[in-house]
């Protein structure tokens, strides 16, 4: 009730009137039916203005530390994000991943939309990098497309560590159809999962015209954060 308020009372036509997002490939988005929506993930905004323009209920897998915040700020988000039906994902090793494969099964389990940033990450360049490979298993496991989709402006009104959105058009775009059904049953093996992702990272770089970087954004921002800190020390 409170997913449906906010898209479509609250939030959904106060973004959709400041933003003026220019929609391509809207008809790639299946009318029914279980499917993935794999995008990359610039800005903070993202996880607003894709939902606002879908015509379906789409439930994304965010980050554990929107609902775990302190205070009331922090209670606030968490309801906010609970209510929107968002999941929360636990990113911090790989019994943690395998919690979050299962809870997007379950969501696909229930023909419903399923909304993942394969990066694990927002960029913190504008660059687009090597996603994990648990969209990949989630595809193979639950016999669904995924459709690549790439936001396109959203890091220029709200880059990293901006609170305040910038008003500027950005553009959706979503692409056909990923078919890996000639995977079926593979969904264990290494080397499908790496394919099966690279391939979602290549159509989304082929739709968002980004720089792509063959290495997972995590571990580039902890390099960048560590260079800045030595840079601190050293002055």
């Amino acid at each position: 009730m409170f997913y449906h308020l906010l898209k479509h009372v609250l939030l959904g036509p106060l973004l959709r009137l400041l933003f003026r997002p220019r929609i391509e490939g809207l008809e790639n988005i299946p009318a029914e039916g279980a499917a993935i929506v794999a995008g990359n993930h610039l800005s903070f905004s993202d996880h607003f203005l894709m939902p606002a323009i879908l015509s379906r209920r789409i439930t994304f897998l965010a980050k554990a530390e929107y609902f775990t915040g302190p205070g009331l700020k922090g209670r606030l988000t968490a309801f906010f994000f609970r209510s929107a039906g968002q999941i929360p994902v636990d990113r911090s090793g790989k019994e943690a991943g395998q919690a979050a494969i299962r809870e997007g099964l379950g969501v696909l389990g229930r023909e419903e939309l399923l909304g993942i940033y394969p990066e694990g990450t927002r960029s913190h360049d504008g660059r687009l990098y090597k996603g994990k490979v648990g969209v990949a298993a989630m595809a193979l496991g639950a016999g669904v497309p995924v459709i690549p989709c790439a936001m396109v402006g959203t890091f220029e009104i709200q880059p990293p560590g901006q609170k305040i959105p910038n008003i500027r058009r950005v553009t959706i775009r979503f692409g056909e159809p990923l078919d890996f059904s000639r995977y079926a049953g593979m969904e264990r093996e290494k080397a499908v999962l790496r394919a099966v992702t690279d391939e979602i990272m290549y159509a989304i770089m082929e739709l968002s015209g980004q720089e792509y970087v063959d290495r997972y954004a995590a571990a580039v921002k902890a390099e960048a954060e560590e260079a800045r800190k030595a840079q601190r020390r050293s002055r």
